[in-house]
């Protein structure tokens, strides 16, 4: 994927993650809903920094002289293990 697909993935993430968000405000009375909810925002913000994550990689290695498309996703242990 090059870096405007990794872009747009990111924007249509972010775009659910704002609707779950707004969901999640409306449907505190509903508990099964919430949590489904709940369960799927978790996923988005995972995906959201693997997505990122890639991109940095793709031009980490532009930067360096190094083909962007050497870059892999990493699974979301590596990613979610990260010290920031």
């Amino acid at each position: 994927m090059n870096d405007e697909g990794i872009t747009a993935r990111i924007e249509r993430l972010v775009a659910e993650e704002h609707e779950l968000r707004e969901r999640e405000q409306r449907d505190n009375a509903d508990a099964r809903a919430l949590e489904q909810d709940a369960e799927r925002l978790r996923a988005v913000e995972v995906e959201l920094d693997r997505s990122w994550d890639l991109l940095r990689q793709r031009r980490a290695l532009r930067e360096a002289g190094v083909d962007p498309d050497q870059a892999s996703a990493r699974d979301a242990d590596t990613v979610e293990d990260y010290l920031q």
